[in-house]
């Protein structure tokens, strides 16, 4: 039970800082099975040197210490480590290896000599062996079941990964310290009183006076807002190295990658969308721009993570009006369900380090295709690393074999926009719109990016969509300049 839940504690507890992708979740079940391997090995060489429940509870005892020392020790240990990888620019691939190694490959190393000590303590006769080892085997397997459930239903909504940790680390203490006797009950309840401590900020807000107003574990990941001296708040998702949604008091717009998103697509329409659907609405930036601007326009704003919808609501400037829903799905499920056709559709849910590689393949951008109007247009919000063009070029790729036209504006060093429809896709359409003032400079910056897309990149598909290597090639040829 506590090694499953402990996994998927310890999952939880780095996706601030690297990510909750499934290279993370690969690197995590690695680093656990290769512990308990371990501790399978030495806990029967253990087994037979010293075969009496003293020694095996000992041990458990010795496990929870370290299963309780993890919370304590992750934020620090985490922050300094991010902050190492960050500057080679390694990624999260190595940075989560090596913080998971470190974090919990010592105490699941102990758990794993359970299992051999407790079979040598339970056969008493051959004959009965295998009967034994069944019995044992289903009871670990239903435990492992326990755990891992406990974890991701109960105790981590409900109290957060780091006093996850301790409340398994209480179990281990309390059922080791009923066999050692009295004195040792001190353990669980030391450990116990650790639950109390106040549970601080994950990850610091930046020098220069930034504070962080609002911090949480969703049922997806960890978010924080984040204030600066003027006022400006800034939405953090996982690792923190991308702002996912901007506030500036007394306007809408954000001087970001946002602002675009009102001018793009009159390239293809000539005019603002009647219709529109946002794929990854966050906490709502270009929801309230278009509101502001555009109000006619219906909007169906879709995120995954609907608590990420209330923070917009209390930081944001989120707020409800006639023609605006608010859809808590997953972006393809939404569009496969959905029979409606817009306008315009923005897919912003792409979360670095690595994507959702089912929002990336020919199939996805097949089906945004058939959910468009006659004409509609489809603006894709593309993250890299500074100077790195391959995942723009392998979605570029990806988006031809649904669109006839498909262009790039590069709106900043870090963010593209690829801008895709079954109609021609121009500057001189977007210059030609009637659109508000405040927008129009908007409009002339947009003409001005506005460029044919790159050409080559592979085509991904629901069967072959390697965006981890993808990403991680980019981050690693990055830091080597080349």
């Amino acid at each position: 039970m506590c090694s499953l839940g402990g996994e998927i504690a310890a999952a939880r507890l780095m996706a601030p800082f690297f990510g909750s992708s499934t290279i993370v979740w690969a690197n995590t079940i690695a680093v656990v099975l290769l512990a308990l391997s371990v501790g399978y090995y030495f806990g029967g060489r253990l087994a037979d040197r010293h075969p009496h429940k003293r020694g095996l509870c000992a041990v458990v005892l010795c496990a929870a210490g370290l299963l309780a020392l993890v919370p304590l020790v992750a934020r620090p240990f985490l922050n300094v480590s991010v902050e190492a990888f960050e500057s080679i620019s390694v990624g999260a691939a190595a940075g989560s290896l090596f913080g998971v190694l470190v974090l919990v490959a010592a105490p699941v190393l102990l758990l794993g000599t359970v299992a051999p000590w407790v079979l040598r303590l339970s056969i008493a006769d051959v004959k009965s062996a295998g009967e034994t080892a069944g019995r044992l085997y289903a009871l670990s397997t239903v435990g492992s079941l326990f755990g891992t459930f406990l974890s991701a239903l109960v105790l981590i909504p409900l109290v957060g990964p780091q006093r996850t940790f301790l409340l398994y680390a209480v179990a281990l203490a309390g059922v080791a310290a009923l066999a050692l006797g009295r004195r040792f009950t001190l353990v669980p309840l030391a450990i116990a009183a650790l639950v109390a401590v106040p549970i601080g900020t994950t990850k610091a807000a930046d020098d220069g006076g930034d504070r962080v107003v609002e911090e949480r574990e969703t049922s997806y990941q960890y978010a924080r807002v984040v204030e600066d001296p003027d006022g400006t708040r800034t939405l953090e998702l996982n690792e923190g190295q991308a702002i996912h949604s901007m506030y500036k008091p007394g306007t809408v717009l954000t001087d970001n990658y946002w602002d675009a998103f009102l001018a793009v697509p009159a390239t293809a329409l000539g005019r603002a969308p009647r219709s529109l659907a946002v794929l990854g609405d966050g906490a709502g930036t270009m929801t309230r721009a278009y509101g502001e601007y555009f109000p006619q326009t219906t909007v169906d704003a879709v995120e995954i993570d609907g608590e990420l919808t209330e923070l917009g609501r209390r930081w944001f400037g989120l707020s409800d009006r006639p023609g605006l829903r608010f859809i808590t799905e997953d972006a393809r499920p939404f569009l496969r369900r959905t029979n409606r056709r817009y306008e315009a559709i923005f897919v912003d849910a792409y979360r670095q380090p690595y994507i959702p590689f089912y929002l990336s393949t020919r199939e996805f951008f097949a089906l945004v295709a058939d959910r468009l109007a006659p004409g509609g247009v489809v603006v894709v919000n593309v993250g890299h690393p500074e100077g790195s063009d391959d995942l723009e070029q392998t979605l570029t790729a990806t988006m031809r074999t649904a669109f006839a036209s498909v262009m790039r504006d590069p709106v900043k060093d870090v963010n593209t926009l690829l801008v895709a429809s079954q109609a021609p896709v121009t500057a001189a359409k977007a210059s030609a719109a009637d659109l508000p003032a405040d927008v129009e400079p908007i409009v002339a910056d947009v003409a001005g990016r506005l460029r044919p897309a790159l050409p080559g990149g592979d085509v991904y598909t629901d069967d072959r969509a390697p965006v981890e290597w993808l990403i991680d090639k980019s981050i690693v040829s990055y830091a080597a300049g080349e």
